[in-house]
Parts: C-alpha cells; structure tokens; sequence
C-alpha cells in the first residue's frame, strides 16, 4: 500500500508539528545565547581569553529539555481527542529530550575542557578577577562546587543513560528503576552547578569601554601617553574591533581609542537555573505528594487466581475508587520491595452495582515472582478463590492510580480495530467487560478483536468473558457489533480450546499468523469512508506493521488512526 498523506498527517502530523517547534525553540536559545557571547559588549574580554567555547551556550537549551512537561493527569482534563492523542506520545517526548540532554551535556563538558586550556594558556596579569587560573600553565578544575557537581552529573547521566537501554529495561528492570530515579540528584546538582560563578561578565561599561585606554595606569609604567592602538600594545591587534562586535559607541574613533576612567569590574551570573527547572520540579512534587496521599490506604485483596502459562490475576476492592476501561494503576507491596512498583492495566472496572476491580499479571520478573509467592501458597497452585470468612491474610497491597492511556479512546470512535499479542490482551479486556455490562452509552459501533498468542491455554484467560460476550450480542440480534478473531502462531499441541462451552470460540480459532494487509484491506472496505481507531498492545513486530498499514491508502476513502501504549 502507498502512503497516505491524510493519514500520515492525522497520526504523524501533530507530534512532528510539535517537535519541529521544540527544536526550533532549542536552536534559537542556542543561537540566541551564543549571539549574546558573542557580540555582547560586557563578554568582550571573557571573549578574547576562551573564544567561543563558552558552556553557557550549551546550558541554556540543556536547563529547558531538563524543565520538560510530562502529561501526568492533564489527559483528564483535555476535551479534544487529537491533543489527548499528543499527549499519549508523551513516552516518545520524555525520550527525546533525554537524548537532547545528552547531547547538550557532551557539548558543555567539551566546552569546560577548552575553556580549562585557554584559562591556563591566555592568563593576563591586568585582568586577575577574570581569570580561573592562578598563574600560565595551571591545571584548572573550574571551582569546587562546579568542578564536582559537574563530574558528578556527567557520572549521574551516564549511569542514567545507560540503564535506560532496551536490553537493561527487559534483562534487569530493577537496574533501570533505581537508576532512572537518580534525576532527583541531577536536578539538585544541576542548580548547585552554576553557584561558582567561573564566567564573569563587565560591569562598569559605562566606565570602561571595553578596550579603552586607561591613561592613570599607563602613565605609571610609561610616561609618554600612546595615542593609538599600536602604540598602546604594539604587535597585539592593529585592527579596528571587528563589525559584528557590538560595543557602545565610539570604543574607537579613526583608529583611536577611547579614555577610560577605572579599570574593569567583573562579577559573576545571577543562577539562572532555578527559572528552568524549579516549576516543573515544584509540579511534580506536588503531584507526587497528591499521589502518596491518594494511595496511602492499603486495597482490600478479594481472591487471587493462577491461570495458565504463568499470569496470576487478582481482584480487590478500594473505598472510593474509580477507574474507566482501558486505563492503567501502579501496584506497591512493600514486602516484594520497598521502593519498587509496576504499572498494570486494569482487566476489570468497578461500576455501579459492583465494586471490584482487577488486574492480570505475567509471571516474567523478580518482583512478580516474589508477588506471585507472596499471594499463593504455592506457586504450582491452579486456583485460590476462597470465601471472605475463610480469606487467608494477603499482604498489604497499595494501588496508584489510575492513570489516562490511549486505550480509553477506543470506544470514542464508531468503529474501533483492537490487536492484541499475548499478555497484550489485558487493556481490552476492560473494554470487553464494560460491553458487556452495557454498550449503547458508547459511540462504538463495531468492534474488530483479534487476539494472537503462542500457545493454546493463553486463550483461556478470558475464554469466558468472549463467549458471554458472543452470546450477549447474539441474543440482542448484534452480531456484526464484536467480530473476533483468534490467531495461534505456533500449532503444536492441541488446537482447539477444550471445553463445550467454548465452541464458539473454536469457530473463529486460526493457525498461524494474521494477513495484515489483507485485514486492513477487508475491514476499509466495509466501513468505506469512515475513521477507524486501530489500538494496539503486543509485540514491537505487529506494532510496526500496523502503524505502517494506518498510514497507508485506500481507495474506500477509508482513515486508520493508530494508538500505542507500551510500559517497556
């Protein structure tokens, strides 16, 4: 399939309309302090000692990528579905100003390291409160206070960096949590960083023109008063100050300088750091205090149960709690670890006549092992569903959350294509439990489901919930609304799901892989010009195909908008 510019534009256009202005807005706060540097009439001499190899130049984007805007819950408070969509691309943003950051901070340190070199090889005697070194050819560690924070930084983001790689992320996530959370010290090493005040800038312009002529000083070694720039410093610079230079004028008139009447003052920077960072620092402290608070209250664990292929789902319930389908909680037991915690989709939504909500978990970690332990009282155990007055005493259990996700946008649209692969499954089956309680509240209108998995038994995770769900909308002469489609990759074993009950699953149970194309091509078809919402959950693999096919045309007048969540 071609590309589709309609398509493209309604799934691409705004995220890349966004970051072209935040690069742009970078490369001007780049340009803009480096002009500044340049040209600015009280860094002439901090000019002629470093050149342009001033970290301030670097810093100024670096403290705005570090002051980025998460969307946090401002998902709730957004009516428009294009900007709720921006903002589930959060993940890409975060990524991409951390990136920047890096690349910023390479450029800083390199800029330290030059200016250490030009301290030490262009020391001047008439200029003592300029310079960072004590004497020509000192090694020069740029202060106490910037020298270690810096080093100290660079170490915090390298580690940082480093720990966020995707083959860290799956191997060790608990490496990827604890360091990832290191950004509180980086911030607070970040407005430490700039109170040495190495870089100093003129004060007394006014009164010292840079490279006037100060006859008071002069006449003490020389009593003959030079009246021009060459006989003030013969062999240093015969030229008139360059055009681009901006100095008050007249600094040199006909080739003569001006009279100062006092030598140059110098003074460090105001800290400016603070500007960038500390509102979004502040917000997002708030936030997590509002958070601790909203979660400090341990969920009342109703049953556990211990389904096949190693996912365990649990149900609880918690007084005053609300969630909608297709949104996600953070799970904390602090006797699995004290500081750890995981997000999980919500399998199960409370409503008005039950308050129970639950959650599907896979068993692929440390922490979800030492979870699943914690919950059965063997691991090998099928089922644990036992009555409240015989309920064995689970341990404490807190739940944050819950939090806005792409998925809650697919009952928004008349028609909806929801992919699923393996464990993916999860953040559908709210919307398939919220169907089932009812359906005509929602602009949905039909929905296709397809389900992919490796082995057979992964489909008996909510075999019941598809056939009630079949059989509801058979009884209520809909059957076009739900089409499902089930797809086992791989064929050894049994290949059929054991039980009478599920005969109508067995039906739409295909081996091997989905056609894709051929899929998307059927389904345009039969919603001719309409917007579909394609929602995927799965595999890095499937993903990409389908964010190819949204993008692709149609001769149906056919647009697939595509959304994305992944927690990895």
């Amino acid at each position: 399939m071609a590309l589709s510019w309609r398509s493209w534009l309604a799934n691409e256009g705004s995220k890349h309309l966004f970051l072209v202005f935040w690069l742009s807005l970078n490369v001007w706060l780049f340009w803009k302090t480096f002009l500044l540097y340049y040209q600015g009439s009280q860094y002439y001499y901090l000019h002629q000692m470093l050149g342009v190899s001033d970290p301030r130049i670097t810093f100024c984007p670096g403290n705005w990528d570090a002051g980025r805007w998460e969307r946090g819950r401002m998902h709730l408070l957004v009516p428009s579905k294009k900007t709720r969509r921006l903002l589930d691309k959060s993940k890409t943003f975060h990524v991409t100003c951390g990136v920047t950051i890096c690349i910023f901070s390479v450029l800083h340190v390199a800029a330290h390291l030059v200016n250490a070199l030009n301290f030490s090889e262009n020391y001047n005697e008439d200029f003592l409160a300029l310079n960072a070194a004590n004497y020509r050819g000192e090694v020069v560690m740029s202060g106490l206070v910037p020298g270690l924070t810096g080093v100290i930084m660079v170490l915090v983001l390298f580690l940082m960096c480093t720990a966020s790689t995707y083959a860290i992320r799956v191997s060790n996530y608990d490496i990827f949590w604890y360091t990832h959370n290191l950004f509180f010290v980086f911030y607070m090493l970040l407005m430490l960083h700039v109170s040495g005040g190495v870089l100093k800038y003129q004060t007394n312009l006014e009164e010292h023109p840079p490279g006037c002529f100060n006859p008071n000083k002069t006449l003490q070694d020389n009593m003959t008063v030079p009246k021009t720039v060459e006989e003030l410093l013969p062999g240093y610079n015969t030229k008139p100050f360059p055009e681009d230079l901006s100095v008050p004028e007249p600094f040199v008139q006909n080739n003569f300088m001006r009279i100062c009447s006092e030598e140059p003052k110098f003074q460090s920077h105001f800290p400016e750091t603070w500007f960038w960072i500390s509102g979004p620092l502040c917000l997002y402290c708030m936030e997590r205090l509002y958070r601790y608070i909203r979660s400090n209250k341990p969920v009342t664990i109703i049953s556990v149960i211990s389904h096949p292929s190693n996912v365990l789902e649990v149900r609880m319930t918690k007084d005053d709690f609300e969630a909608r389908p297709g949104q996600y909680v953070i799970l904390h037991c602090p006797r699995v670890s004290a500081l750890e915690s995981h997000p999980f989709t919500l399998t199960m939504c409370p409503t008005d006549t039950k308050a129970t909500f639950g959650v599907h978990l896979k068993v692929v970690g440390d922490w979800t092992e030492r979870f699943r332990d914690l919950l059965l009282l063997h691991s090998n155990q099928d089922t644990e569903i036992l009555p409240i007055f015989q309920q064995r005493r689970y341990p404490k259990l807190y739940v944050d959350g819950p939090f806005g996700s792409p998925f809650e946008e697919s009952l928004n649209y008349e028609v909806s294509l929801c992919v699923a692969g393996g464990i993916g499954v999860t953040p559908f089956a709210s919307i398939l439990n919220t169907l089932l309680d009812g359906w005509k509240c929602y602009k949905l209108r039909r929905l296709y489901f397809i389900w992919v998995c490796r082995d057979i038994e992964s489909f008996r995770w909510f075999a019941d919930l598809l056939c009630m769900l079949h059989n509801k909308f058979w009884q209520e002469n809909r059957p076009d609304y739900v089409n499902i489609q089930l797809y086992l990759s791989q064929t050894d074993g049994m290949q059929k799901i054991i039980g009478e009950k599920y005969q109508a699953l067995n039906s739409r149970l295909l081996i091997g892989r989905p056609r894709w194309k051929h899929l998307f091509g059927e389904i345009a078809k039969c919603n001719r010009r309409k917007t579909i919402g394609v929602f995927c959950c799965g595999p890095s693999k499937i993903s990409k195909i389908l964010h190819k096919l949204s993008n692709s045309s149609n001769s149906y007048g056919t647009r697939f908008e595509y959304n994305k969540e992944s927690f990895s």
